[in-house]
This record gives structure tokens, sequence and C-alpha cells, in this order.
């Protein structure tokens, strides 16, 4: 693989992908066996296993660019189920920082999947691997979300109505990666979901401190790769 440069042995069926790279290495923390692959640009690697069952992690930098060069490359390496672990900001003024937020599809406001399907095909999660994330949700018994989330490139562009618009529409997250994914996985023939942790939110009034926002994440992240382990466990076949 031009940009992962990793063969069939070094990739698993399930596969985590976080946007940071710090964040890969958090997840391997948390799995059996963790053994680092690779680390080339924004694709850090790691293998091992949770539960039993094989799994790796592989960050994918920011955006959909970088985001579908992962998918690309680990599905042709072999990886079948894809489960998108990262952050986003809070899109309804309910959402306190650190909620898990699992995402059922997502508005594509990115350039990358534009270039796979037309923009009026829907970027839509898959439903077992959503299935399997709700589930492991309950289990944690953590309060989280379940809803529709806005995909976008410019993170430091703004559209106050577009924002507005969402909102009312319902949108619970924004981030820079799952319809993109969604897309490519689709047109892929692979299992993609999505959970994130938000790090902001928009809506809030008053906006919580720096430190506060950092704690509320740290908790919301710690909750989030939990949940996606356990997904990945009940998805293998090893939680009933």
């Amino acid at each position: 693989m031009k940009h992962i440069p990793c063969s069939r042995e070094d990739v698993a069926r399930f596969m985590l992908l976080p946007g940071d790279p710090g964040r890969a290495k958090r997840i391997a923390e948390r799995m059996d066996e963790a053994e680092f692959i690779l680390q080339n640009r924004e694709f850090t690697l790691y293998k091992g296993k949770t539960g039993g069952v094989e799994v790796g992690v592989c960050s994918t930098g920011i955006g959909g660019p970088s985001a579908s060069i992962a998918l690309e490359e680990l599905a042709s390496a072999g990886a079948e189920v894809f489960i998108r672990v990262g952050s986003a900001g809070g899109r309804q003024p309910d959402i306190p920082i650190g909620t898990p937020i699992i995402l059922t599809a997502a508005f594509r406001g990115d350039g990358t999947s534009a270039a796979y399907l037309p923009r009026e095909f829907p970027a839509v999660a898959d439903f077992s691997v959503t299935k399997a994330l709700v589930e492991a949700a309950e289990r944690a018994k953590v309060t989280y979300r379940l809803g529709v989330g806005y995909t976008r490139d410019a993170y430091y562009r703004r559209d106050p109505r577009l924002d507005e618009l969402l909102r009312d529409a319902g949108v619970v997250a924004a981030e820079q990666e799952a319809a993109t994914l969604f897309v490519v996985g689709m047109c892929r023939g692979v299992k993609v979901g999505a959970i994130v942790a938000t790090d902001s939110n928009i809506w809030l009034s008053p906006q919580p401190s720096a430190e506060e926002r950092k704690k509320a994440f740290a908790e919301g992240e710690s909750h989030v790769i939990d949940i996606a382990l356990l997904a990945v466990r009940i998805l293998g076949g090893r939680e009933g």
C-alpha cells in the first residue's frame, strides 16, 4: 500500500479509525496483545485483540481525503468492518461536552465523498455496526445520543444559516470524516459505523472553560473507546 505500507497480516477484520494518532495509541493501550505496526504520515497502525477478537486501529488524520485513503488501503489489505472513533462538536443545545454520539448517517458537507457518488446519494452508517454500538453503549450505562451528523471540510469556516438549519433538523454533531467513510465504505462493500465524543458545542450558553472542556472530553473519549471495543466483541460473537 502506498500510504499505509502494510500486509494482510498487519490488519484485522475489525478496524477502529480515530483521526488522531494519539487516540490510536490510547485505543491500543486498551487492547490485549497490542502491537505497533507502523507509522507513516498521519497513519499510525496497531493490531491486537479485545476479548479474543482480533482488532486493529489506524489513525486517519483530519478530513475526508486522508480518511478515504485509510479506508481504501485497509480494505484492500483485507479489513471488512470499520468503526470511526472520533471527536465532534455537539450541535444541539442539550448535548454536554463529553457526550458519546453514535452517528446513524451524515449530511454530506465534505468534498471527498462527491468524488465517489453524487450528492443525492445518502451517507448512511451500516445498520449492524450501528446496532452493536447502541448495544455496547446501553451495556456501558452511559448517557449517549444517536442521530445524524454533519461532515464538513473547512474547520474554520462557518455558515450561521446552515448551522441553524441543521440544528432545527436535529443534527447532533459536526465533524470531518463520517460522511466520507460511510460513502467510501458503501462503494467498497465494507461495513462502516461511527461513534464520537463531543469536545465542544457552539450552542452551549454559557460556554464552559477550556479546563472544563478538556476534562469532560477526556471522560467522553474514554467511554467512546470502551464502547467501540465492546461493539467489536459483540460483532465478533464474543459477547452474547
